[in-house]
């Protein structure tokens, strides 16, 4: 008797529990979750693209990272908002990477999407021929055309900015 029963209890739920099990789902869902899923989905995917992880160099794509790092800069915002406990750990994965992308070799975008956000208004009016904007945490070691290359560090002189600072580019705390 025991063996007649076991196909009773092993049935396939019906369509309508189907739904109904959906949508009591559905309804535990928060945009917030979302929303961190889709980010930390970025950065995951983002850095396997970089094919610095053992496995994962024939996967490199930079212009995937730079995508990656594209969204997640533009979702960050929102995230603060949303999840302020977990901005922080997003904003350090973020760094690290961008931090990766330029290890391969990265360059932003060819189109300038973003050049208000990263320059200051002085140099918003000056065009240059180079239209590459560059990442926040990216440092790169190429020159503008319009401005001359940095001077070696002295070590005589350490109240003056560095080359950093004299272009506006770095953010000093107070300043």
């Amino acid at each position: 008797m025991s063996e007649e029963r076991q196909p009773e209890e092993a049935r396939q739920p019906t369509e309508e529990e189907l739904r109904a099990a959906y949508e009591a789902e559905i309804k535990k869902i928060r945009i917030e979750h979302i929303l961190l899923e889709h980010v930390v989905s970025l950065i995951n995917l983002g850095m396997r693209r970089t094919g610095l992880s053992p496995g994962t160099e024939s996967e490199r794509d930079p212009d995937q990272v730079r995508i990656a790092i594209e969204a997640v800069r533009a979702a960050l915002p929102l995230v603060e908002q949303t999840s302020p406990q977990q901005a922080g750990p997003i904003r350090e994965a973020l760094s690290q990477l961008q931090l990766a992308f330029v290890r391969i070799g990265g360059r932003g975008p060819t189109q300038d999407s973003t050049p208000a956000q990263d320059a200051s208004p002085a140099q918003d009016s000056t065009p240059t021929q180079d239209a590459t904007p560059t990442q926040d945490a990216t440092p790169t070691s190429d020159a503008a055309p319009d401005e001359q290359p940095p001077e070696p560090p002295s070590e005589g002189k350490p109240s003056e900015p560095g080359p950093a600072q004299r272009s506006g580019r770095l953010w000093v705390p107070g300043q």
